[in-house]
């Protein structure tokens, strides 16, 4: 079989899906309008006739044998309605999202004022998407930024093909089960939607905890986004571990540096300032730990170790450290918790009232650390941008009453970087503005990527105003590798 493409996605002719889609409802009505037919005539008459003999006997064998043949035939109908009915729902759902992407990589980020590079998106190797600039430079470098934008395009796109190929791919064992691959027996398989093939891979996948692959936990998280929010409480309820093992709770929205930095990585020679400016940041970094500035200190040691490598942001501490982020964040599950409820309890009414889980997350925010109140994080950071990623479920209490919670993680990301026009002040150290991001440049320090969540909390969201008391934070969460670069590190 051939590889499903992102060409094919984009150009994919969902009507033609509709039209079977339609012509199938047709088919489930005039079914049942003929069962009922065959149930309440034919089989009726059949059943009070006064008959006997041979001939009575086999022909109200053959009635009710036709009568079930009907019914069997209706249910085999609406299984398949069903099953391309909730495909086509998906598809359309992928396929608007990846034009989307597609749009918005080739005309320029419009969440960045300046800068806003143009992409080239096209058909990679073995079904990948494959995103590059439009304008190259003659040496050769990327921008942070726009680097940025390519990973996070290239890897949205390439997950909306790969659950195009599952989608389709699920779509064809349940309608194979559903005829039973059989002309003259129908009645097999019954599947209300796409959640008879998807759940019970997804239980699959889940169950597997830390021996799943990184393959693996992309196809969990993309079968997370599409069962249904019934489907997904059943599989929450008994995988909740390997679904966070997974990464359920990782953000989607862009991850991207608000500022371009300070350009290309060693573009020009180290001077003697330069090499003075380092030594003293190499003292400042080595000290700040002592002053009760880790953070800042081990991102400085670092950023001027010259690797380049990215850093995890240790959130729990973050918010355990500073009062104004911990409030940010609750702000931002403010602004959606009720409008959250109310779709859940929604979803949990056109359940049944059985048990139902959504999947949630805030737009990207930016938050800055204040000179005055946190020096620490305002030198290991500065400003950065957060999200909250979630999941909201919903449940009967002992009384039937919806009981609904939320379980979330914050999550924060930022490139270090020193702008052209920074400097350092700090006691008897004084860096000149601009001396900082002279050491990437010269090729004495390099920028580096910050990223991390914080650990999974849980607030109730049951009553009219929400939510009570947020949980603490969980506090310190960063280990120590006891190496030369950590300035706690113990003798």
């Amino acid at each position: 079989m051939a590889v499903f493409t992102y060409t094919d996605l984009i150009e994919l002719d969902l009507g033609k899906l509709k039209t079977a889609v339609d012509d199938w409802k047709t088919m489930v009505d005039d079914l049942d309008d003929l069962r009922t037919l065959a149930k309440d005539g034919l089989q009726a008459k059949s059943d009070a006739a006064v008959w006997k003999g041979a001939d009575a006997t086999v022909t109200k064998k053959f009635v009710t044998a036709t009568t079930d043949e009907i019914w069997d035939l209706h249910v085999e109908a609406m299984s398949i309605h069903a099953v391309l009915d909730d495909a086509n729902s998906e598809l359309h759902r992928i396929q608007k999202k990846a034009r989307e992407l597609t749009r918005e990589a080739r005309t320029g980020d419009p969440d960045i004022e300046a800068e806003k590079p143009g992409l080239l998106v096209i058909d990679g190797k073995d079904g990948t998407v494959q995103v590059s600039a439009m304008e190259c430079r003659a040496d050769g470098y990327v921008p942070a930024r726009t680097k940025g934008l390519i990973d996070y395009y290239t890897e949205a796109l390439n997950g909306l093909v790969a659950h195009a190929a599952e989608i389709d791919e699920a779509t064809r064992d349940l309608l194979r089960k559903s005829h039973g691959n059989s002309p003259h027996n129908a009645g097999h398989g019954d599947y209300n939607s796409l959640d008879g093939a998807q759940l019970p891979r997804a239980m699959k996948l889940a169950g597997q905890g830390d021996d799943i692959s990184k393959e693996g936990k992309a196809e969990l998280r993309r079968l997370w986004q599409s069962l249904s929010p019934g489907a997904r409480a059943e599989l929450w309820e008994k995988h909740k571990g390997g679904l966070k093992e997974a990464g359920i709770f990782g953000p989607t929205v862009k991850q991207v540096a608000p500022d371009a930095g300070s350009g290309p990585h060693g573009s020009r020679e180290p001077g003697m300032q330069e090499r003075m400016t380092k030594a003293k940041m190499l003292a400042l970094a080595s000290g700040g730990g002592w002053r009760g500035w880790s953070d800042a200190s081990r991102h400085m040691a670092h950023y001027l170790s010259n690797e380049g490598s990215p850093m995890e942001l240790p959130v729990d501490k973050m918010m355990d450290d500073n009062e104004d982020l911990n409030n940010h964040t609750q702000d931002l599950i403010r602004g959606k918790e009720n409008a959250w409820r109310e779709q859940a309890l929604k979803e949990f009414r056109e359940n049944g009232n059985k048990p139902v889980a959504i999947p949630v997350e805030t737009r990207g925010k930016g938050f800055s650390f204040v000179k005055d109140k946190d020096q620490n994080w305002y030198y290991a950071v500065g400003s950065m941008d957060t999200n909250v990623t979630g999941v909201v479920t919903v449940k009967a209490d002992a009384n039937g009453d919806p009981k609904v919670g939320l379980d979330y993680q914050v999550n924060a990301w930022d490139r270090y970087n020193w702008d052209k026009g920074k400097g350092v002040n700090i006691g008897k150290f004084s860096i000149p503005d601009g001396q900082p991001a002279s050491l990437h440049e010269t090729g004495l320090a390099k920028e580096f990527d910050m990223s991390g969540s914080s650990s999974v909390l849980h607030r109730e969201l049951n009553g009219a105003e929400g939510g009570g008391k947020f949980p603490d934070p969980d506090g310190p969460g960063l280990g120590r590798d006891g190496g030369r670069a950590d300035p706690d590190r113990k003798p």
